[in-house]
């Protein structure tokens, strides 16, 4: 079967196409959710290179194959490129794809020919495969359409680098991808080996960390901690209090001591940092802190870098709302139940769920690097926050399945504690984004309706 799509961007044909040679532009255009590239700091357009991914359930419903492709072709010209996917092993029985990138005038044309057969084939397959692949044709567009419009708005600024602690997680991940493409230079700060080209070594449990590792380098993000999606044992309280506050306190203290070290470093923090349930209020980021499990640790968390701010570093706490993904984070877990119509709120009915897209939360980190006059505590939520209620009916409506049956409290009780429970599924905080608003910041999706169907690419 033959898939092609045609879409317009209003932007130079020389920033598209720098856009795609750059390390970090197949990360960008890869729904988490889809696939994950095996080795996310690499890129290039280079005839000859594979590129090999590991294909997620939003491609293929069971197992995780291994999906390789090569660079088949490439041709170039003053207004246009043109280059080539093609399948080397993997599940299709057939895989070629044709990017096609023209000036037009008025900005850039992208063109893609797909030709592609399912596993088994059989016209059943071939068109989910082509809903599939045409849905997320959709999405690369506008992901590249809104990483293009974030890079243009920040084009006068100098290129930064960058060192990023947690640089293989869900945001991470994204993040050195979105910041590579923008021309910016990304070193992963790394633990457990030695370090690669590219790569920082260092051990926030022993406090090791070189400041020789760091000169050269503009900027610090620090987003290393453990998960909190756990069951709140002792144990893992305090392994989530230290693992944040070893690696910030490192951080911090290091850059403190350079002569001619970093001058910025964004931390991340969380909307956790207000408590729980906070019902009726709007949280911003002069209020105080709660006193449960999670605003302990924020507070703690941000506490933790003031080593680098005594000594003139500007310091920015990003506090991230709940992530919308289907890479990770709180949406995950619920699409299953939701798939087989057996979805609803995880909450009483009006509480509320102050959220962001993983896109635009990257683009919050981006923001704050590049924007000389932010800092301090920083709320990173969309402008519209949205009651249980509202989150379960929209999701089903975006999945085309029924939202009416509430999960028991039971449930997220039972796996992550009722203390777990309470923090981390059944809160109520209605969190304005009006500072990171004010400081220049534009959401990309910032309605509930819009941001569920960029990301499950509906």
């Amino acid at each position: 079967m033959r898939i092609e799509s045609t879409d317009h961007l209003d932007h130079p044909f020389a920033d598209v196409a720098a856009w795609h040679r750059r390390p970090g532009a197949l990360v960008r255009l890869t729904p988490p959710g889809l696939a994950t590239i095996d080795r996310p700091a690499e890129g290039g357009l280079d005839v000859g290179r594979r590129v090999s991914v590991h294909l997620g359930p939003g491609m293929l419903p069971t197992g995780r194959p291994r999906w390789t492709l090569r660079h088949a072709a490439l041709a170039e010209h003053d207004d246009a490129l043109r280059f080539e996917d093609r399948q080397v092993t993997g599940p299709f029985r057939l895989w070629h794809h044709v990017h096609e990138l023209r000036g037009d005038g008025s900005g850039t044309t992208v063109r893609d020919t797909i030709e592609a057969e399912a596993p088994g084939g059989g016209r059943v397959a071939d068109a989910a495969l082509a809903d599939q692949v045409r849905r997320t044709l959709t999405f690369r567009t506008e992901q590249l359409r809104d990483d293009l419009d974030l890079h243009a708005r920040y084009a006068d600024a100098p290129r930064l680098t960058v060192a990023i602690a947690g640089a293989s997680g869900l945001i991470g991940t994204q993040l050195a991808a979105l910041l590579e493409t923008g021309g910016h230079r990304v070193r992963r700060m790394v633990r457990g080996r030695e370090a690669g080209e590219g790569e920082i070594s260092w051990d926030p449990q022993r406090g090791v960390l070189d400041p020789a590792d760091l000169e050269g380098v503009d900027a610090v993000v620090n987003l290393a901690g453990r998960s909190i999606a756990t069951r709140m044992t002792p144990e893992a309280k305090q392994e989530i209090l230290s693992s944040r506050v070893s690696s910030s306190e490192l951080i911090s203290r290091t850059i403190a001591g350079m002569s001619d070290g970093p001058r910025v470093l964004v931390q991340a923090s969380a909307i956790g940092y207000y408590g729980a349930q906070r019902p009726g209020e709007l949280l911003t980021e002069g209020d105080l802190g709660g006193d449960d499990v999670l605003a302990q640790v924020c507070r703690a968390w941000e506490s933790s870098t003031r080593r680098a701010a005594e000594a003139g570093v500007r310091t920015v706490h990003l506090r991230t709302g709940i992530v919308l993904s289907d890479g990770g984070g709180a949406l995950l877990p619920q699409l299953p139940l939701f798939l087989l119509g057996l979805g609803g709120r995880l909450a009483p009915p009006d509480a509320v769920s102050s959220w962001i897209t993983l896109d635009d939360m990257v683009r919050s980190y981006a923001h704050a690097l590049l924007t000389a006059d932010l800092a301090g505590p920083v709320n990173a939520v969309a402008p519209h926050p949205a009651t249980a209620r509202e989150l379960a009916s929209t999701l089903g409506r975006v999945l085309h399945r029924p939202a009416v049956v509430p999960v028991p409290a039971a449930g997220p009780a039972l796996l992550l504690g009722r203390e777990g429970a309470r923090e981390l599924v059944r809160a109520d905080q209605r969190v304005s984004d009006a500072t990171l608003r004010d400081s220049g910041f534009e959401a990309a999706y910032p309605e509930l309706e819009g941001a569920l169907r960029h990301v499950l690419r509906r």
